[in-house]
């Protein structure tokens, strides 16, 4: 089977690794780790990374900018972990949390365009999220102008990098499940399932494996920590700061087991075969959701195939933005000259969209992954594109793999005048224009078709607030009769000041799909408790052990400025 061939990480360098002896047995000189010489490197890339945003947008882009005051050099791009958050108060509605916890805090200015992120900005979903906002980009799309969300699971690449995602956390109740959930949620499981990872997005990330050290992914990020990461740095220290993490750390219970970067040799905790970590070999993984700095050195064995020792992964967990929390971390990347400071898709990752697009699932039933198994009868088994996929997504795109600015507001910005605002769930047109392009099926409008129940019309439709009311005392005048149009209207305005809606006359809605017969065996008493929250409070007995583990810790990166928050912690 022939494989494409793509492109390398160009130029990757130990400016953000500290000199310790962990570190120094790693080469990082492009030349030494790809069997084929690389063009010239001279170009700085400078990238951010933010742990738990948890809505601080403000905190985030202050923080930055003071270490870009005091360094003297620009971010090109920000890759947050997760925990973005909300539109508007309808989304509050939609975030699993507790209800003294739901503020909007500040990201609703960078949807409504009062404020513009000053650096360009990729992040993947975590556990406290507005799901139904999200639920609309499945394949990821932009939130708020230069703001990009990377969907359920994803691949983009920026100036030569490839930066994989995987939003959510592991939950073994709903991973062999479809995305089945959108707006109204009206039972507590739709809010919790929501961001639990599926085992198809596990299962298209595991075909990047790469047949070449020069195929591999540089940054993979993820809002959990993939399982076992903490034998390959200082778990004491950890369990110094949570000491909770115990238990679970000896089950090999902490984090996604399906993202495990390398295999255990003990663990009582199910691990599924071939964790994603493990083929894809990621240079850099950053992640968040425990609220804490650890850092991890991972090595790997070498294949059969390879002739050089495989370079290892380097893992890092930041904080949430907290006075004298590490939240924020920056890193330094050596690129082409010529490389193009914008995102844009990678067409092996479209590939392997297109080629799996029959297991996309919107039902609650259990799906099973293809499997080695059934390559007996005849079942590809093996998404890992040929040349001729790669060809074909070219033409499909002519080309041109750039991320369209094409964000538009479904759900109306923030208005403070209004305390309540309704809950409902839009077609989103960026998901539509890239499934189409694509010629793959659109898990959005897939959730759209399932039920006309608070289906709202995406708000750029209407050009203005009194365009909208006029349009309504159009209809109330024009058609006493309004019940000839409540059978067949698919949408309503989401206006949360109104108590009725307004039904528009003259939009042609989609198509709406077969939304299918229903599951007898759907799960209907399920609320999807998160195995993986941390507990109000914990009591560890006993001393700990001798681990023999060896200690790596922040001597993997290079500590940097945290920024100047002078905020006081909450409890």
């Amino acid at each position: 089977m022939a494989h494409s061939h793509v492109s390398p990480l160009r130029g990757l360098t130990a400016k953000d690794i500290d000199s310790a002896d962990d570190a120094s047995q790693i080469s990082l000189n492009s030349e030494e780790q790809s069997p084929n010489k690389r063009r010239r490197l001279s170009k700085k890339l400078h990238v951010a990374v933010a742990g738990c945003s948890h809505g601080e947008m403000d905190k985030i882009y202050a923080s930055l900018a003071e270490i870009e005051r005091i360094h003297g050099f620009k971010f090109d791009l920000l890759i947050s972990c997760g925990d973005y958050q909300v539109r508007n108060y309808g989304d509050l509605m939609h975030m699993h949390v507790n209800k003294k916890y739901r503020n909007l805090q500040t990201f609703y200015r960078y949807y409504s365009g009062e404020m513009t992120a000053p650096v360009l900005t990729v992040f993947v979903g975590g556990n406290h999220e507005a799901s139904g906002f999200l639920q609309e980009l499945p394949n990821g799309g932009w939130v708020a102008p230069r703001i990009f969300y990377m969907g359920h699971a994803n691949v983009v690449q920026f100036a030569g990098l490839r930066i994989a995602g995987l939003s959510g956390i592991f939950n073994k109740l709903h991973y062999d499940t479809g995305h089945w959930e959108r707006p109204p949620f009206h039972e507590c499981g739709g809010v919790v399932s929501a961001y639990h990872v599926r085992s198809v997005d596990v299962f298209r990330l595991k075909q990047l494996r790469p047949k070449i050290a020069a195929q591999r992914v540089d940054i993979m990020v993820s809002h959990d920590w993939p399982a076992g990461i903490t034998d390959y740095g200082d778990v004491e220290d950890l369990l110094k700061k949570k000491p909770f993490f115990k238990e679970d750390i000896e089950k090999n219970a902490l984090g996604n087991p399906a993202t495990m970067i390398a295999h255990r040799a003990t663990g009582a905790f199910h691990m599924p075969a071939d964790p994603c970590g493990g083929e894809i070999r990621p240079r850099y993984w950053l992640a968040a959701h425990l609220h804490c700095k650890f850092a991890a050195l991972v090595p790997h064995q070498k294949d059969c195939q390879e002739t050089t020792e495989p370079e290892p992964t380097r893992f890092l967990s930041l904080d949430k933005p907290l006075p004298r929390r590490h939240f924020i971390q920056a890193l330094e990347f050596d690129v082409d000259e010529g490389a193009e400071m914008k995102l844009s898709y990678d067409p092996v990752w479209l590939a392997i969209l297109k080629a799996t697009d029959s297991l996309t699932d919107a039902t609650k039933r259990t799906t099973y992954m293809p499997s080695q198994c059934g390559s007996i009868c005849g079942e590809r088994w093996d998404y890992r594109p040929t040349e001729e996929e790669i060809n074909r997504v070219q033409r499909l795109f002519e080309g041109d793999f750039t991320i369209p600015a094409n964000f538009r507001k479904t759900a109306p910005p923030h208005d403070p005048s209004q305390i309540a605002e309704s809950e409902f769930y839009y077609r989103n047109p960026q998901s539509s224009e890239f499934c189409a392009k694509l010629g793959i099926r659109d898990l959005n409008e897939m959730l759209c078709a399932q039920s006309k129940e608070s289906l709202g019309v995406p708000y750029f439709l209407s050009e203005s607030e009194d365009d909208a009311k006029n349009m309504g005392e159009s209809i109330k005048t024009s058609h006493s009769d309004t019940e000839k149009f409540d059978g067949d209207c698919d949408f309503v305005i989401d206006r949360g000041h109104r108590s009725c809606p307004i039904y528009l006359t003259d939009f042609n809605a989609p198509k709406l799909l077969d939304s299918g017969s229903k599951d007898e065996n759907e799960d209907e008493g399920n609320n999807g408790s998160d195995e993986s929250a941390e507990p109000v409070e914990a009591v560890v007995e006993g001393k700990e052990g001798e681990r023999g583990r060896r200690k790596v810790g922040s001597g993997i990166f290079r500590r940097r400025p945290m920024g100047v928050v002078v905020d006081e912690e909450s409890d």
